[in-house]
This record gives structure tokens, C-alpha cells and sequence, in this order.
């Protein structure tokens, strides 16, 4: 551990924080951008996903080896690199502004993010003593769980003044400030240093990697088409292969074995189902507040902004929580809290007001604030010091892929409920529009603007459809988290449960050998 005065560690602390909020709200940051985008540089629908979701696909598959990199090299220098890499990319937007461009520079932006995400957390893990540890990791995850509605909000009031070059130009500066600043803060490397484990890195990118373009194209287009299916395939294999080499492998890049660890199993659930179901609720009720209740950019963003403060104060104060009760009961109150406002949140139609929005989402507000920072603290507590990087990633990894199943998840309920739906209502549509309301409720709401008060009856019946659609989504969201609930009822460790990386830590051990848990 990082020997260090109360103020540098605080220093550490806001660099860190700084830093993997700005690479997380960058995920969100163009959803509101995204017409003014179309229009100015002529984009399509195909590439529009793409613009958004390359950052996502870069970050979720090389998350897992840029941990381990800064394990083995060093997690301030890992840092230092995904700062510059992704302050580069955020500036070339600038300039280069096809939709090529702009989707190849968001991927490098991705790459970017996935070195900064796994170095912020494992060298605050690493830094601070045991007693100050649960502090630190619930700020972490509390500035990374309101990330993502920061940067729709900054977004929102960016698009009021400027153009939307201006969120490209913003998050630029930002991240060239927090690479000036990360570059006084000290240098933290493992002890130990194997040999590089290169058949893990190639098949943890190919697994994850795999899945998170099969279901993000899959939710996109259609799951039968050959290149979701050929990677969802390729993830399945990869991952069968990444299995066997990290169970052979000297020096792995992760130990699968960690995963017969209580604390460090039940951890990765929870954090993947808290953002499966957010990520997910993220998408529906963006598109709900937009499409069917007429919100501007601005107003969808600042409506969600009452998650910021039950999201960040319950994270500050459940690592306390977690000491008295432990870890079982926080995981399935904070998740079951979740489900919960899912469930409600299905309950919206067409006529449904913002307090019928209001309530249900600030309870799945605690209940993430109150499940996120233990679950990644129960993560990064089972592994050893010298594997933080790792651990780090490994909770970077399930925050992805959760995201990536959650909007899969709902963008196909959705889809498919309008799509079964809306034929009942086409007859009433003339041919010409007939293909753009069948398509989305975007194209009925066009059609709308376009025909006048005459086709009001058709898309207020293509609204109801697609409030349904939402409705449904939300429900099945809320049904996961709280399936998620009961197996973390049975997973999780309870009260008294000390992780394995804070008994060899107490006991001063050596690394532990390969398939020792």
C-alpha cells in the first residue's frame, strides 16, 4: 500500500473521482445530441448507434488487459495514457466530423476509457488503509453511478447555447486538466510481475467484446442477422477458451477461480444487474419523456436529475451500512429497491404525470446508491493488492456488459411490442408514410407534424402502442433485478465475512498461488 499524508490522499481521491466521472458520463453525453448530429453531418440511423455505442464496445473489450497493464506497468502511467488517448480523441471531432470519423475517434475515445476506469478505482484501493478504504470506494462509485445522468444533463444545457461540437470541445478540456493533474499524483505497480498472459488478453477481448456488439447490433437491427449471430457466437467460444487458458496459465491475467469467492461473485452480480436495469431504464425513459410526453432535450435530462442525491449520499453511507448489517442484506435491499421502482415505473401511460415518474425513481435511485459501492467494494476486497488493476477491471467489465444486456433487453421489448401492435393501426396511414410510422413511433410522430391535426387519432393510437412497449420493458427490467435479489439472497456473503484480500493483507502473505481460494 501507497504510504501517503491525509491531504495527497484526498488529492488522489478527487483526481480519481474527476476522472472516471468524465469517461462515464461520456457514454451518455451524445444521446440528446444525436438529431442535431444527423442533421449537420447527414448521418444515418446505423451510424448514429454506432457513434454512441463504439465508446461502449472499445471500453467493455479491452477493460479487463488494460487492468492487468496497470497492474504490470504501473496504474498512474495507465491512467496517464487513457487520459491522453481519450482527450485526443475528443478533440479531433473538431475537425474531423464525418460519421466515419466520428465513430472511429469514439472508439479510440472507448480505448481511452478503459484504461482510466480500472487505474482510478485500483489506485484508490491500493492507497488508502483498510479503516478509510470503504470511504474512498463508496465516493468512486458514487461519482460513477451519477456519471452517466451528469452527462445527459451537460449535455442538455451544452445544446441550449452551442452546437453540438461544443460537448466534443468541453469533454477536451476536461480530460486535458485531469491528465495535468493525474500526472502529480503518485505511481502505484504490483510487486510481483509474471509473464504477460497474452492468450487472456485476446479472448477476454473477443468475449466480451462479442457480446456487447451481438446485443447492442442485435437490439439495433435483428438477432438473426449473420454478424449478431457470428458474434455472439465467437463471444460464447472465446469465453469457454478464456476459461481453460486462465486455468493453465502461470500468471493470469484473472483467476477464475476468484469467482468461488462469496464477496467477489456476489459483488459482480450486483453491479452488473444495477446497471442492466439503469442503463436500460436510461434508454426507455428518455425516449418516453421525448416521444410520448414532449419533452426538449434539456427538460428529458434535468428530469432525471433527482437521482443525483440518493444515489451519491446513500453511497457515501453504505460502507457503514454494510459494516453493521453485512453484505447479503445491503445487496438485496439495494437491488430489491431497484426492482421495485421498476415495477412502478411499468405502470406509466400515455396520460401519466412527472410524479408518477418522480417516486418510483428515486427509490431505484437508493437502492443503487445504497448496492453499488459495497458491490464493488466486495469486488475489489477479495483480491490481492498487487491484482487491484484486475479487480478494478473486473467491476468495469460488469458495469458494460450489464449496460449492453439492459438496453438490448429493453430496445427489443420495446421494438417488438410496437412492431406486433401498430399494424392495426396502418390502415388508417396513407402509403407514403405507411413504411415510417410502421417503423418507429419517431416516423408516427413526424408523420404527425407533417399531415396536421388530421392524423392526431393515428399517433395518439402509435403512442399508446409504444407507451405499452415501455411499459412492458420496464416491467421485465424490474423482474430481473428482482430475480437478481433472491440469487443474492443465496450468493452473498452476511454479516462477519472478511475478504480474502483483507486477510492476507492483516497477515502481511505473500501472493497467493494460482488456484488458491
Amino acid at each position: 500500500m501507497l504510504e501517503l499524508s491525509t491531504g495527497r490522499r484526498r488529492w488522489l481521491l478527487f483526481v480519481n473521482v474527476v476522472a472516471v466521472s468524465l469517461v462515464v458520463a461520456t457514454m451518455s453525453a451524445l444521446y440528446t445530441s444525436l438529431p442535431d448530429i444527423a442533421v449537420a453531418i447527414g448521418a444515418t440511423q446505423a451510424e448514429l448507434t454506432w457513434i454512441v455505442d463504439a465508446y461502449t464496445l472499445a471500453l467493455a473489450a479491452l477493460v479487463l488487459t488494460a487492468g492487468a497493464l496497470g497492474d504490470r506497468f504501473g496504474r498512474r502511467a495507465t491512467l496517464i495514457v487513457g487520459l491522453a488517448l481519450f482527450t485526443l480523441s475528443s478533440a479531433l471531432p473538431l475537425w474531423l466530423d464525418s460519421p466515419l470519423w466520428l465513430i472511429i475517434l469514439r472508439a479510440v475515445a472507448g480505448v481511452g476509457a478503459a484504461f482510466v476506469m480500472p487505474s482510478t478505482l485500483s489506485l484508490l484501493t491500493a492507497s488508502f488503509p483498510p479503516e478509510r478504504r470503504g470511504t474512498a470506494v463508496g465516493t468512486w462509485a458514487g461519482f460513477a453511478g451519477i456519471g452517466g445522468i451528469v452527462g445527459l444533463i451537460g449535455s442538455g444545457l451544452m445544446l441550449q447555447v452551442w452546437s453540438w461540437k461544443s460537448i466534443f470541445l468541453v469533454y477536451s478540456v476536461i480530460g486535458l486538466v485531469v491528465l495535468v493533474a493525474a500526472s502529480t499524483i503518485g505511481e502505484s505497480v504490483a510487486s510481483r510481475r509474471g509473464r504477460p498472459d497474452v492468450g487472456g488478453a485476446v479472448f477476454s477481448a473477443l468475449a466480451v467484446g462479442g457480446v456487447v456488439f451481438g446485443l447492442i447490433e442485435g437490439a439495433h437491427t435483428s438477432f438473426s442477422e449473420v454478424p449478431v449471430v457470428v458474434a455472439l457466437i465467437t463471444s460464447a467460444v472465446s469465453l469457454a477458451a478464456f476459461v481453460l487458458v486462465e486455468l493453465r496459465a502461470d500468471d493470469p491475467i484473472l483467476d477464475v477461480r476468484y469467482f468461488r469467492r462469496r464477496g467477489f461473485s456476489a459483488g459482480s452480480v450486483s453491479v452488473g444487474m444495477q446497471f442492466l436495469t439503469i442503463f436500460g431504464f436510461f434508454l426507455l425513459i428518455v425516449q418516453y419523456l421525448q416521444l410520448v410526453k414532449g419533452y426538449d432535450a434539456i427538460g428529458a435530462s434535468l428530469s432525471l436529475a433527482p437521482m443525483v442525491v440518493p444515489v451519491m449520499v446513500f453511497s457515501l453511507l453504505s460502507p457503514k451500512i454494510t459494516a453493521g448489517v453485512g453484505l447479503r442484506a445491503v445487496s438485496v435491499v439495494g437491488v430489491g429497491a431497484i426492482a421495485v421502482g421498476m415495477v412502478f415505473l411499468s405502470r406509466l401511460g400515455v396520460d401519466s404525470s412527472y410524479w408518477d415518474i418522480l417516486w418510483p425513481m428515486v427509490i431505484a435511485s437508493v437502492g443503487l446508491g445504497l448496492s453499488t459501492a459495497p458491490a464493488t467494494s466486495a469486488i475489489v476486497s477479495d483480491i490481492p493488492v498487487d491484482e487491484q488493476g484486475v479487480a478494478a477491471a473486473v467491476n468495469d467489465a460488469m458495469r458494460e456488459v450489464g449496460a449492453a444486456i439492459g438496453i438490448a433487453i429493453s430496445g427489443s421489448i420495446l421494438a417488438g411490442r410496437y412492431a406486433a401492435d401498430i399494424g392495426a393501426v396502418l390502415p388508417g396511414v396513407p402509403d407514403p408514410a405507411r413504411e415510417a410510422v410502421a417503423g418507429s413511433f419517431a416516423g408516427a410522430v413526424e408523420f404527425g407534424e407533417v399531415a396536421g391535426p388530421a392524423a392526431q387519432p393515428i399517433v395518439d393510437a402509435a403512442a399508446a402502442i409504444f407507451a405499452s412497449g415501455i411499459a412492458d420493458a420496464l416491467l421485465a427490467l424490474g423482474l430481473v433485478a428482482a430475480g437478481a435479489a433472491l440469487v443474492l439472497l443465496v450468493v452473498a456473503p452476511g454479516r462477519g465475512y472478511v475478504p480474502y484480500g483483507e486477510r492476507a493483507e492483516a497477515a502481511a502473505e505473500p501472493r497467493r498461488p494460482v488456484g488458491q481460494v
